[in-house]
């Protein structure tokens, strides 16, 4: 059971680090935001899922 919880946050910090390097946030968050991922994976992928940089939808 801890093999699949680890597996399933790795993939999950995985995705929140892939979408914050393709964001168009500045370097420096983009920085910030994968540190705090990887120092802190579950605390930190949740606080990215709620405060970390939104992707802008374009107007139709």
């Amino acid at each position: 059971m801890e093999f699949l919880f680890g597996l399933i946050v790795l993939i999950a910090d995985i995705y929140a680090i892939y979408k914050t390097l393709t964001s168009t946030a500045s370097t420096g968050t983009k920085v910030v935001w994968t540190l705090l991922i990887l120092f802190l994976p579950i605390i930190g992928f949740i606080a990215w899922l709620i405060l970390g940089p939104k992707e802008r939808t374009q107007p139709m």
